[in-house]
């Protein structure tokens, strides 16, 4: 069963930028939407940004003009750049994927990484 892997979290202060990487755990034909989600402790899960195989992206309004989502279809992998930085971003980020192709015509749905922490200080 694929995976996907997120990293790049951690802790840093308000106006600070951080970059997320997402990645399968093993050699995979290609992932149709990528996505970025976020949850914070006692708010509901909240997309972040996502971008489809043909580039086209998807943002939250909380993040807007902030956050650039981008991807390298050649290694199926998703980054997140996040830019001036508010201790309301501070959530555990997760990767998702509404399915991939793992081999040619096997597909597997609605795949997720464990998460990553990022935190914001003010």
């Amino acid at each position: 069963q694929v995976q996907l892997v997120e990293s790049g979290g951690g802790l840093v202060q308000a106006g600070g930028s951080l970059r997320l990487s997402c990645a399968p755990s093993g050699s995979i034909f290609s992932i149709n939407v990528m996505s970025w989600y976020r949850q914070a402790p006692g708010k509901l899960r909240e997309l972040v940004a996502a971008i489809a195989s043909s580039g086209r992206r998807n943002y939250g309004d909380s993040v807007k003009g902030r956050f650039t989502i981008s991807r390298d279809n050649a290694k199926n992998t998703v980054s997140l750049q996040m830019n001036s930085l508010k201790p309301e971003d501070t959530a555990v980020y997760y990767c998702a994927a509404d399915f991939i192709e793992v081999t040619a015509g096997t597909y597997e749905y609605d795949v997720w990484g464990q998460g990553t922490q990022v935190t914001v200080s003010s």
